[in-house]
């Protein structure tokens, strides 16, 4: 005498696999969308600021845009934060200590003379900019997680990693200074995060 539980099992089986396998998709798409890496967003070019590119000449030009995270796009003064920054990066491409003035603190100023910072900055071109994040601090202050390459001569590498092209990723502190947001000196301590591109 057969028993018709194999067949009762047999039943059951597809409904339990279907349901199984839409749970593991659905959070296998959830979990993509929840752990992206910051440094690949959406496909949303939108939202970047679209700036002059280097000249045929081979003259350093103008920075390539500052790209958010959709986390820190939908920051209130997101808008504020790329704007400082493009001016920031195209400054340095530039070579327009003018430009940097205007967008950092009287502090860092005071600290560079316009000789040290082209010196400094003088074989640099800065790309790839991408704000991570940004968190409110104290005051009016805001923190800002900020991603980019530096490439520049080896001789001009900063002495603790000499390499021609750095991936850099560091806190860019801005403060409210004669009503506009400027950059603020970045706290001492260790080297932001880096390594070779």
């Amino acid at each position: 005498m057969t028993a018709p539980a194999p067949s009762s099992r047999q039943r059951w089986l597809v409904p339990v696999v279907v349901v199984v396998l839409s749970v593991t998709v659905g959070g296998g798409l959830l979990a993509r969308e929840l752990y992206r890496r910051p440094d690949q967003p959406a496909d949303d070019t939108s939202s970047a600021v679209s700036t002059p590119s280097p000249s045929s000449s081979g003259e350093p030009g103008a920075a390539d845009g500052v790209r958010m995270t959709d986390d820190a796009r939908a920051h209130p003064q997101a808008d504020a934060v790329r704007k400082v920054l493009t001016k920031y990066f195209t400054a340095i491409n530039t070579k327009d200590y003018q430009q940097w003035t205007a967008v950092v603190t009287d502090e860092r100023v005071a600290a560079q003379s316009q000789t040290d910072w082209k010196k400094g900055v003088r074989t640099t071109k800065d790309s790839d900019a991408l704000v991570y994040r940004i968190e409110r601090s104290s005051g009016n202050s805001l923190r800002v997680l900020v991603g980019f390459t530096s490439r520049q001569k080896l001789e001009d590498a900063p002495v603790f990693f000499r390499e021609p092209c750095i991936k850099w990723r560091l806190v860019m502190p801005m403060v409210l200074e004669d009503k506009a947001l400027k950059i603020a000196a970045v706290d001492g301590g260790p080297p932001p995060e880096h390594e070779k591109c």
